[in-house]
C-alpha cells in the first residue's frame, strides 16, 4: 500500500475552476461527483462549469495572450522546467491521486507522472529553439524574412485514460510557443488536471495563461468557445466520433486543429519472430493502462506456424495477471473507467464468441464492487467480429491466423483508423516492406510501446490530424509569417 494518505491527496486538490490565475466557484455553485472506478464510491465533488464560466475562461486567455506571446522564450522554458521538477518531486502523491480517479495500478500511475513530466522537460528545451528564416528572392531584388509566432488562445480537451500526460502533452508546447489556453479535462478524471494547474501557477506561469474548466456538460461549455472566434486553435484527444463533431464546429471560424483520435492497432507476428519478445511486446501493447489506450493492440494477427504457441504463451501470461484496486500491492489489472466501458467490452467478447471465436481465458466480468473485467484471450476471431473494427478499450486480446504477408497487410489496413501498428519479425527486408505498407502514423517494430515525448505522436486516416511531441509538436501552436523586404 502507498504511504501517502488517500483522503489527504484528494483533499489537497482545489476543486474549483481556475480562471485568470484565481480559483473560483462555478456559476450557481454547481458541482458534480468524481467516482473511484474500483469501488463506485464518490471521492469528492468538483466545480461544474456553465457556458458563462467557459466564456470567462476564454476572456482571461485572450486578455493574457499579448503579454504572454512577448514573454522571453527562455523564461517560458524555465517555467516548464520548474513544473517538471515539481511533478517528479510529487510523483507519489500525484500517482495515488490518478489511481483513485482513474483506476490504473499505482506502478502505472507513477510511470505516467514521469512520462507526463517529460513533456514539460522536452518543451522547456524546445521553447528557445523556435526559429525562422532569411533568404534572397530568386530575382535578387528583395529578401524573405520568415517568422514563427504563437497561434494565439488555444482550446485544449483531454481524455480520462491518461489524465496527466495528455494534459502536459498539450500544455507543454502551448506554453513553449507562447499561447494562452483554456483546458477542459474529462469529467471522470478532473483531479489530476486541477493539481497540475496549481503546480504550473507555483512554477511561475502568469495569470490567465492557463485556465481550467471542469464540467459535466462538455458540449454546452466548449462549443460556444469554439464558435466565439477569439480562440484560434483547438487540440483534442478522444474518440473519432467526437472529433468529427468538433471539426464541424471548428470549420465555422476556421480554427487551427490538432486531433488525436481513435485507434484499431494491428499486432503482426511473423513465423520468424522472436516469440519471447513478441509475447512481451503483446503484453505491453495490450495491457498498458488496462487496455484503455488508443495505442492498445486491438487485433492480433499471427502467422500460422507460430499461432498456437503464441496463443498458449499469451494466455498463460494473461491468466496470471492479478486483478484488484490499483492501490493494492501487486495489482496489475485495475478497473475499467465506468459501467459503460464494462458493457462495451462484454458485448464485443460476446459477439466474437457467437461468431465462432474461442475463449482461452477470461471472457467475463469480476464479481463485487467496481468495474473489473478479466484479462481475456480469444482465438479464431473472424474478420466479421465487431472487435476487429471497433476499439475494444479493455483487457481483451483477439487472435487471428494469417498465411502470407500480403494477406495480413490487407487485413491490418482494412480499417478507418490509422494510429499505430506493431510488427514482430527477424527479417530486415520484411521489416522495411511491412512498415512502409502499413497505413498508420506510428509503427512499433519488435517493441510494444511507441509513445515517447521526443518522438512525433499521431495517426493518419480517421485517427487524427497533426502530431504531438517530438521536434514537430511545437509547430502545432505556431503560425508562419512571411515578410517581404524590398531592397
Amino acid at each position: 500500500m502507498s504511504t501517502v494518505s488517500e483522503s489527504g491527496v484528494v483533499s489537497a486538490v482545489n476543486k474549483e475552476l481556475f480562471i485568470g490565475g484565481k480559483w473560483t466557484a462555478a456559476s450557481g455553485g454547481r458541482t458534480f461527483p468524481v467516482q473511484d472506478p474500483a469501488t463506485g464510491e464518490v471521492l469528492c465533488e468538483v466545480a461544474d462549469a456553465s457556458p458563462e464560466d467557459g466564456i470567462a475562461a476564454l476572456d482571461a486567455a485572450v486578455a493574457a495572450q499579448g503579454d504572454w506571446a512577448a514573454h522571453p522564450p527562455r523564461e517560458r522554458g524555465e517555467i516548464l522546467r520548474r513544473a517538471y521538477d515539481a511533478l517528479m518531486a510529487r510523483q507519489e502523491e500525484l500517482a495515488l491521486l490518478m489511481t483513485l480517479e482513474m483506476g490504473k495500478p499505482l506502478a502505472e500511475a507513477r510511470g505516467e507522472i514521469a512520462y507526463a513530466a517529460e513533456f514539460f522537460r522536452w518543451f522547456a528545451e524546445e521553447a528557445v529553439r523556435i526559429d525562422g528564416g532569411y533568404a534572397t528572392a530568386p530575382n535578387g531584388s528583395g529578401r524573405f524574412l520568415i517568422a514563427k509566432q504563437p497561434v494565439g488562445p488555444s482550446l485544449l480537451i483531454t481524455p480520462w485514460n491518461f489524465p496527466m500526460a495528455m494534459g502536459t502533452r498539450k500544455i507543454g508546447p502551448a506554453v513553449a510557443a507562447g499561447c494562452t489556453m483554456v483546458i477542459k479535462p474529462a469529467a471522470q478524471t478532473p483531479l489530476s488536471m486541477l493539481a497540475l494547474a496549481q503546480i504550473l501557477a507555483d512554477a511561475g506561469l502568469p495569470e490567465g495563461v492557463l485556465n481550467v474548466v471542469t464540467t459535466s456538460s462538455a458540449g454546452s461549455v466548449m462549443e460556444p468557445l469554439i464558435r466565439d472566434g477569439r480562440a484560434r486553435k483547438l487540440s483534442f484527444t478522444g474518440s473519432t466520433a467526437v472529433g468529427r463533431k468538433l471539426l464541424e464546429q471548428c470549420a465555422d471560424k476556421v480554427l487551427r486543429t490538432s486531433m488525436e483520435l481513435g485507434g484499431n492497432a494491428p499486432f503482426l507476428v511473423f513465423d520468424d519472430a522472436d516469440l519471447d519478445a513478441a509475447v512481451e511486446g503483446a503484453m505491453q501493447a495490450k495491457m498498458r493502462n488496462i487496455g484503455e489506450a488508443c495505442t492498445a493492440a486491438n487485433r492480433f494477427y499471427v502467422q500460422r506456424g507460430v499461432a498456437d504457441e503464441f496463443a498458449r504463451r499469451l494466455t498463460e501470461r494473461m491468466a496470471a495477471l492479478p486483478i484488484g484496486r490499483g492501490t493494492e500491492d501487486g495489482v496489475v489489472v485495475g478497473p475499467l473507467i465506468d459501467e459503460a466501458a464494462i458493457e462495451k467490452v462484454s458485448e464485443l467478447v460476446s459477439d466474437a464468441a457467437q461468431r465462432g471465436a474461442k475463449v482461452l481465458t477470461g471472457g467475463a466480468t469480476v464479481d463485487g464492487p467496481g468495474n473489473f473485467y478479466q484479462p481475456t484471450v480469444l482465438t479464431d476471431v473472424p474478420q466479421a467480429a465487431r472487435m476487429t473494427s471497433e476499439e475494444i478499450f479493455g483487457p481483451v486480446a483477439p487472435i487471428s491466423v494469417f498465411d502470407t504477408e500480403d494477406e495480413v497487410i490487407a487485413k491490418a489496413n482494412d480499417t478507418e483508423y490509422g494510429l499505430v501498428s506493431y510488427v514482430f519479425t527477424s527479417d530486415l527486408k520484411r521489416s522495411l516492406r511491412v512498415c512502409e505498407r502499413l497505413e498508420t502514423g506510428m509503427v512499433g517494430l519488435n517493441q510494444g510501446i511507441v509513445s515517447n515525448p521526443a518522438a512525433p505522436f499521431g495517426g493518419v486516416k480517421q485517427s487524427g490530424l497533426g502530431r504531438e511531441g517530438g521536434t514537430v509538436g511545437i509547430d502545432e501552436f505556431l503560425e508562419t509569417k512571411y515578410i517581404a523586404v524590398s531592397l
